[in-house]
């Protein structure tokens, strides 16, 4: 059982005055989470206009700061399908990746996720299969994929608690059904991040949480930044 640290996300620069948007940020964003307990890190790169992107320069750039900043520690990165918003190039941008990061996170949603998933397979990076509803889960069951896997996230959008915690019921059943016997690391997000950091302490799964995911702390003030989030975040996960 890990904490993530997930440091920016498709966040807007004024969603927090810490966010993270280019590559030396990031790397001292990076290496204050790990200071602060997290065990590996989450990011989005951003190219020269601080928007994210995929682009070779982009992501070279930014695995290569965050390497420098945080040897030994497992770097995965969002291959979301509005970065590049054409499936085309975003497997361009993964064929012309220099500087590989460790796994990437692929949306079971997106149409073009299996080809995504073997064009980073073919590339020698893990993947983190996200899945966000129960037909994410059962389209994960259908592929050769499942199997071969680094871990999956259960990542739950709605911010209704009920709601939220049926759907991540409903994605362990099809996976335990399917026997797809994988890592899981469960996260929320805004309202949701505690409730589902405490549950996955509970259920002894990983989890995350950064400025991707939420800027509140527990208590319902605004964080400082990530380090402060992930402080929390183990402090729960390490309660006996």
């Amino acid at each position: 059982m890990i904490v993530q640290a997930c440091i920016n996300g498709a966040r807007p620069a004024d969603f927090h005055p810490a966010l993270a948007l280019d590559p030396d940020a990031m790397a001292r964003d990076g290496a204050a989470s790990i200071a602060a307990g997290a065990a590996e890190l989450h990011v989005h790169a951003r190219g020269a206009d601080r928007q994210e992107s995929l682009a070779p320069e982009a992501m070279d750039r930014t695995v290569a700061a965050l390497r420098r900043a945080c040897p030994g520690t497992l770097i995965g990165v969002s291959t979301g399908a509005w970065i590049e918003k054409d499936d085309r190039r975003t497997l361009a941008a993964i064929a012309g990746w220099h500087e590989l990061p460790d796994y990437a996170s692929v949306n079971l949603s997106e149409a073009a996720a299996p080809e995504v998933m073997e064009a980073l397979r073919g590339r020698g990076v893990g993947i983190e299969a996200g899945l966000a509803s129960i037909g994410d889960a059962l389209r994960l069951a259908g592929l050769d994929h499942g199997g071969r896997v680094l871990r999956v996230l259960i990542e739950i959008s709605e911010q209704t608690l009920d709601e939220a915690f049926a759907i991540a019921n409903g994605v362990e059943k099809v996976l335990q059904r399917e026997g797809i016997r994988r890592s899981i690391l469960l996260h929320g997000e805004n309202a949701t991040v505690w409730p589902f950091v405490q549950r996955a302490a509970l259920r002894k799964f990983s989890t995350r949480v950064g400025l991707e995911d939420g800027k509140e702390l527990p208590d319902g003030s605004v964080a400082e930044g990530n380090a402060a989030l992930v402080k929390a975040a183990v402090g729960i996960c390490r309660k006996p």
